[in-house]
């Protein structure tokens, strides 16, 4: 019989990844230059010191890791009851839902946030009088924008529906939940006990993109006068170029360090399943 030999990966795959690669990596490369060479005194790591201690990196880091986790949260108690009971009583509305979750990125961020600014300037004018105006009013409290939260459920709706989407159609809902249900399980701790375990790669990859929306995400904060992470980031620029760029590279390089813990957890859940 004749061995059979692995399939060497052609060519023009090797030059794809590396093109790739030096696309993202020189760039990448160039800025940690530009933050270490500093003209007169060669190479330093002033500006990476200089981080913790400049005036709003705390507050601004804070603020985004707050709206992130609550983002986070809303999102996914909006949307993993509705995919589940997509999948098991309503399939028919799947594409309905899956047109309204995509909305959000056919419209521009700029015509998103002039409607949410009308409807935040119509509130005091219209409803002065009534116990709605301090909810207008606590949902722009600068500690804590909860509008900002409500633009970044909207705008993190079609990464979340994707992620949720592919997890449950790798699981067996209906057996599960059918199966839970007979083990005298109510519908909530079917969810809970049966069907999210199983949707653990989901629900992490729904997370990260959400955390990476939030923390990168500046034109709706910029627009209606708050400084989450990424406002900061660009508000510093003009005056202290090195540290801002020192900064971008760390919270990528955090990013990344994020990406790789989520695909080491989920291997882990996998590996864990099979066995």
């Amino acid at each position: 019989m004749a061995r059979l030999t692995p399939a060497r990966p052609a060519p023009w795959r090797w030059a794809v990844l590396t093109g790739a690669g030096l696309y993202f990596l020189v760039p990448l490369a160039a800025s940690v230059v530009f933050t270490v060479d500093v003209p007169g005194q060669g190479v330093t790591f002033d500006a990476y010191t200089r981080i913790l201690g400049t005036e709003g990196f705390v507050s601004s880091l804070l603020l985004s890791l707050e709206l992130a986790a609550a983002t986070i949260a809303v999102v996914l108690l909006l949307m993993v009851p509705a995919t589940v009971a997509l999948r098991l009583g309503a399939p028919r509305l799947r594409p309905v839902v899956e047109v309204v979750c995509s909305l959000p990125l056919v419209v521009p961020p700029i015509a998103f946030v002039a409607g949410i600014g009308t409807v935040l300037k119509w509130g005091p004018e219209h409803l002065s009088r009534t116990p709605l105006f301090q909810t207008f009013v606590a949902i722009q409290n600068p500690d804590f924008p909860v509008v900002l939260v409500l633009a970044y459920v909207v705008m993190a709706l079609p990464f979340v529906y994707r992620a949720l989407d592919a997890g449950l159609r790798a699981i067996d809902v209906r057996t599960l939940v059918e199966a839970a249900r007979s083990c005298g399980a109510s519908r909530t701790q079917a969810l809970v006990q049966a069907v999210l375990p199983n949707l653990r790669g989901a629900l992490l990859n729904a997370s990260f993109l959400t955390l990476a929306l939030v923390l990168g995400e500046f034109t709706v904060a910029q627009l209606l006068g708050f400084q989450p992470f990424a406002v900061w980031i660009v508000n510093v620029s003009g005056s202290q170029a090195q540290l801002s760029v020192a900064v971008s590279v760390l919270s990528l390089l955090v990013t990344w360090a994020l990406l790789l813990a989520l695909a080491g957890v989920g291997g882990r859940s996998r590996t864990a399943s099979r066995g």
